[in-house]
Parts: C-alpha cells; structure tokens; sequence
C-alpha cells in the first residue's frame, strides 16, 4: 500500500523511502526460520506485488472496457492478468533477498536495494519491457533527490529510494551476534541518501546547465475526445481548431510549435487534399510545427510517426515510433489468440520504425518520443549522444481519463530531462502538456481536458551527464547480483543431488 501511494496519484512522496521496509522485515524473518521456508518468500512478495500494482495501473481495465470494446468481465481479467504478472517481480525480489539473508544473515539486507533495482530492470526489459511506476518516480517532484537520475538514471534512483527502507530493517531485524555490524550497515545506507540529498540540493542551486541558445515553444493541446479522432464528421473541425491554436501561437511570438501525437485527422501521406489545407495555413502562420501522424509506406507498413515542418510548409525530418505498444498498436502474439478474435479484431498492426531518427529546427536538433516511449530511458539516452538537444514528447492520454494515468505518465517523461540534462517539451491531446527543464522544474503545465496553448522558453543544450554517457551500468550489476542470487539455491540443491 505504501508503494501505491507514493506514486502519482496521490503522489506521497515521502512514502516511497520507507515503503519497502515492511516486506524487508518480513522477508527477514522468513530467512530466520529453519527450512523448508515453502513458498512463504514467493508469496510474501506476490501480495506486495499484486496491492502495489492494483493501486496504480488498475486503470488498464477502464482503457479497454471503454476504447477496447470488450466487456467488463474480459476487462478485468486482462487487466488482473497484467497485474499478476507485474506482481512476479516483487516475488522474485523476495526470493533472491531470502537466499542472500540465508547466507549472510541479517547484514545482508542491505543489498536489498540492489536486487530490488535489478528486478525492477528486468521488469523493464524483458518481454519488451513494462516499466511503468518504478520506485525511484515516487521522487519526481521532490527534486533534491531527483538529481542522482543524472548519474545513475531511474533505476539507481529507486535504489537510492530503497536504502531507508533496508535501514529500518537493519535496525528492527534482532540479530544478537551481529548488532554492531547493523548500526554500520543503516548508517551507511542513511549517510548515501543524505550525501545524494545535499550534492542534488547544490546541483539545483547552481543553474549550470541553463547556458544555451533560446527559443520560445508552444504546446497545442487539441482536447480532441478519443471517439472524435478518427470520425470523417469531424475532421475539418479538428484540424481547424489545431491551425487556429498554430496561428495564435505564432501572433504570441514563438519559435516552434509542438501537437500531439496523431494530431492530424488524417494519415499525412495519404490524404493529399487536407495535407495541403494543413499546409497552406502553417506556412500563412510562418512558424515550424512538430507534428505526430500516421503514415503509410507501400501495401502494408503503417507507422505511427511524428514529422517536423518548416515556416515555409517543407517537411524537413520526420520520426518514426520503434517502441510500439503491446495489444495497443500490435498484436505481439495474434497467432496465439484465435480462440479471441473479439480481442484482436479491428487492429491493425503498426510498423514498428527501424532507426532513431533526429528531427531538425533551423540549426538545432531534436529528438521525439512518442507517448510509451518516453518511460523508456535508453531510448532519450541514445537520442542525447546522437545530439539532441532537447527532448520531446507527444502523446494522446486521451484513453486514460482522468485516472491516475496521465499523471503517472508525465512524471515518468519528466524524469528523461534530468537524466540528460536537457529540457522537455510535451504535447499531449487531453493533457498534461508541459515543458521540464533539465533540472525536472517544471516551467509550464497544462490541466487535464483543456483546449488551448501552453508556451514557454527552452534552452538547445549540449554536454553529457554522468547517465548519458554510462547509461544502466549500475542496472546491469545489479541485475547480475539479483540473478545470481535467485540461482543459487537451485544449483546448490542440484549439486547436492548430484553428490549423492
């Protein structure tokens, strides 16, 4: 429960330091009893995991009960299968945490934030990856803390997040023999945080990273509702209200305009006739537009793709989605699914875009990722050593409501600018649009279902942090140590068999 709280909403963050010292303890004690232990390490983490994900993406069932079409009932079983799925890891966690307790005694729950950061990477990896609400977003507004993205991204964020939580289980864990080497141990933990804290603190203060040239952006949220978007009655009145909104952003004196994902009515490369009305009223506008739209390429590829147009209406660059959405833009596993074809049927498979591709304004680049790609770190990362110099993002929440979605996603984009130290403009159709400078300080954000503009001044920055050139080093230890442990109680026991 602790875990579901600190992520948004309700975002309380000061939760997620202590969150994962209940299921520590409990571990703890586990380790402490005589084997067999049973499944009691499994399942302690399953119900962390199961509570933990049903508090913050129960929202799945909403997306496909009310724009999937599917009843209630599949609904939520689909989503509880998710859920439950999500939930293996904190199981996993509480595996290998056992093995190293069982080893090393109680001292070793200070690896604990290690093998949680390395579960939390594997989540975020394997089978395409789903890492969503990792520990370490329960930081993004406290920004002190935050700054340690920049050197060790969000998963070494959630380690640092996690170090509390094995410091109370240090201290209230009895282990007679080894009392002293506790104290040690949680003081360390604690004395990590407070360094991370106070250097995060004068990071903050010293602005550095605020050297560059400057432009003025804005932000069009269409407020388009999801049941609009691709209705033939109401295309003229979307991309009416998108010039409009480009035309008034132009008069306020901006240098670059920025839609949302999918923002054209129609699929840009195929709808001649209303490609060159579009045209014709951002050239009369004079300013660059960033724009996401569908595109076709010959018989069967079809991309969900953003495109940058310069003020005299040429298509300068354009970017095509690499990271699709599982069940939301493929079907990864359709051959598997005949038995349900009221799940797969009226899909049609996005092209999944074959290179990172950098967008050009005047002499300046930027980078676009669209809607699930921004929770991805590495994919802002190879965009900043390709040279970027500031990240975007365009998204359509639409489907989310007004569920805690939205804002969990905003602050999983938001976490990329301080990876990167670049800043971050997001458009999103419904909201939240927003423009994060490299510090995560959000300099502009828009409420939710709102049509309008939202502008700001951004910065086209250069240099590399700590993170953008290292990447997920501390990830990938972490990950070994965690897989390692989870191995060696079965190689221990099959060695055993084999000697007898």
């Amino acid at each position: 429960m602790l875990l579901a709280l600190s992520m948004p909403t309700p975002a309380l963050a000061p939760l997620g330091w202590v969150a994962l010292g209940p299921l520590c303890v409990a571990v703890a004690r586990t380790a402490r009893r005589p084997a067999p232990r049973g499944p009691r390490p499994f399942l302690l983490g399953l119900v962390t995991g199961l509570v933990m994900f049903a508090g913050t993406v129960s929202w799945t069932s909403d997306v496909l009960a009310i724009f999937g079409g599917l009843n209630a009932a599949l609904a939520w079983l689909l989503a509880g299968l998710l859920i439950g799925y999500l939930a293996v890891y904190p199981a996993l966690f509480s595996l290998a945490l056992t093995a190293a307790l069982v080893r090393g005694g109680t001292p070793a729950l200070v690896l604990a934030p290690a093998i949680w950061v390395g579960t939390e990477w594997l989540r975020g990896t394997l089978f395409t990856g789903f890492p969503w609400v990792l520990l370490g977003y329960s930081q993004s507004d406290t920004l002190a803390p935050l700054q340690a993205a920049s050197v060790v991204g969000i998963y070494g964020l959630s380690g640092l997040v996690a170090l509390p939580s094995a410091a109370i289980a240090l201290l209230v864990t009895p282990d007679r023999g080894r009392q002293r080497a506790r104290v040690v141990l949680a003081a360390a933990c604690l004395a990590v945080v407070g360094v991370a804290v106070v250097w995060g603190s004068a990071r903050v203060r010293s602005g550095a990273l605020l050297a560059g040239p400057t432009s003025r952006v804005a932000l069009v949220q269409g407020n388009v509702p999801q049941g609009q978007k691709w209705d033939p009655a109401h295309r003229d009145a979307i991309l009416e209200r998108y010039t409009h909104l480009t035309a008034e952003a132009a008069r306020r004196g901006v240098d670059l305009v920025v839609w949302p994902e999918s923002s054209t009515p129609f699929v840009w490369n195929r709808d001649a006739e209303y490609a060159e009305i579009m045209r014709a009223r951002l050239v009369s506008a004079g300013v660059p537009v960033v724009f996401g739209s569908d595109e076709v390429v010959g018989p069967s590829e079809f991309y969900n793709a953003a495109f940058v147009m310069d003020a005299q209406g040429e298509i300068r660059g354009s970017y095509r989605k690499m990271h699709l959405v599982p069940f939301g833009e493929y079907i990864p596993v359709r051959w598997l699914l005949f038995f349900a074809d009221s799940l797969v049927e009226g899909f049609s498979d996005f092209s999944a875009g074959q290179r990172l591709t950098l967008l050009p304004v005047g002499s300046h680049r930027l980078s676009v990722a669209v809607c699930y790609e921004a929770v991805f770190p590495a994919l802002a990362r190879d965009a900043v050593r390709q040279g970027s110099q500031l990240l975007a993002t365009i998204t359509n929440d639409a489907w989310y409501g007004t569920s805690a979605a939205p804002y969990q996603h905003f602050q999983q984009a938001r976490v990329r600018a301080v990876e990167n130290g670049r800043y971050l403009v997001r458009a999103a159709n419904t909201g939240i649009s927003a423009i994060v400078d490299p510090y995560g300080r959000v300099v502009v954000q828009s409420p939710l279902f709102e049509t309008g503009i939202w502008a700001g001044e951004v910065r086209w920055l250069d240099g590399l942090t700590v993170y953008t050139r290292l990447g997920d080093t501390l990830a990938w230890a972490c990950m070994l140590v965690t897989v390692a442990l989870l191995v060696l109680p079965w190689w221990e026991r099959l060695s055993r068999r084999h000697r007898a």
